[in-house]
């Protein structure tokens, strides 16, 4: 089979895999819409490239307020690659212990929240650290990961747990061991990974899920929407009703730090 479709054929398998995982997808979304209908945000987090599933959650077209993107520049800003702020530096940190309770500093967490943690591997400390700081918080905590590639992959935690042990619910992105899907003649190893796909099938399935369990509690969300579906009046309405909506709820967040 060429490289596009071989690449094509295991793409089919991770939407296989995710639909599969149906139950755990609406188990999540029940978590996740529970937590913004009570005016609280639900919490996402990714090191390294799983930084693209927390962009995809929000903020983008067809999303909507209720989640927390906490993107760490210092893990995940890697398009110089080298140099000042190179990919070295975010792969060393990401191994930091104590660095997720840092970042979790700044906010005012609080049990009626909810977090989603991916990191395919699931073997960074800062992921692991930050899934385990949540749910010291009596926090439920979501993790997307790689299954098969978590399980040969050797955690760079002390006492060896990975992201699942800290996870009240796991879900798999269905890629292979290693990330990569496609064999090329005469190079040794694989190329064109597949945990992305995976993670973005999995974030959008519970975004759709979680927008209809508000929608059907009569609240329903104020979605980011291009002018071309709706106009422009009507888009630019949403995206200031959306932004002021998560700019009140990151408020929440922030006004009790460091009161006991």
């Amino acid at each position: 089979m060429d490289p596009l479709n071989q690449y094509l054929s295991k793409s089919k398998e991770i939407i296989d895999t995710v639909e599969k995982q149906a139950e755990g997808i609406r188990t999540a979304a029940d978590w996740f819409a529970e937590t913004i209908l009570k005016g609280r945000m639900v919490h996402l987090f990714g090191s390294g490239h799983s930084r693209i599933m927390v962009e995809e959650m929000w903020p983008r077209y067809g999303s909507f307020p209720g989640f927390n993107p906490i993107v760490e520049l210092s893990l995940s800003f890697h398009n110089l690659v080298v140099g000042a702020n190179g990919q070295r530096q975010a792969m060393y940190l990401e191994n930091v212990p104590g660095f997720a309770a840092r970042i979790l500093r700044n906010f005012d967490i609080k049990q009626e929240d909810t977090a989603l943690i991916i990191s395919s591997g699931g073997c960074s400390v800062v992921p692991v650290e930050m899934a385990e700081v949540f749910q010291s918080k009596e926090v439920k905590v979501v993790a997307i990961i790689t299954k098969v590639h978590s399980e040969a992959s050797t955690s760079n935690r002390a006492d060896g747990k990975k992201l699942g042990d800290f996870a009240d619910l796991v879900l798999d992105t269905g890629a292979p061991a290693g990330d990569a899907m496609v064999k090329v003649d005469n190079l040794d190893t694989p190329v064109s990974p597949g945990s992305s796909l995976g993670g973005i099938l999995l974030v959008n399935s519970i975004k759709a899920e979680v927008a209809k369990r508000l929608t059907d509690a009569g609240q329903p969300p104020s979605v980011l929407t291009a002018g071309a579906l709706v106009g422009t009046k009507r888009s630019a309405e949403l995206f200031e009703s959306a932004y002021d909506e998560h700019a009140r709820r990151l408020a929440k967040l922030y006004e009790n730090l460091g009161n006991k």
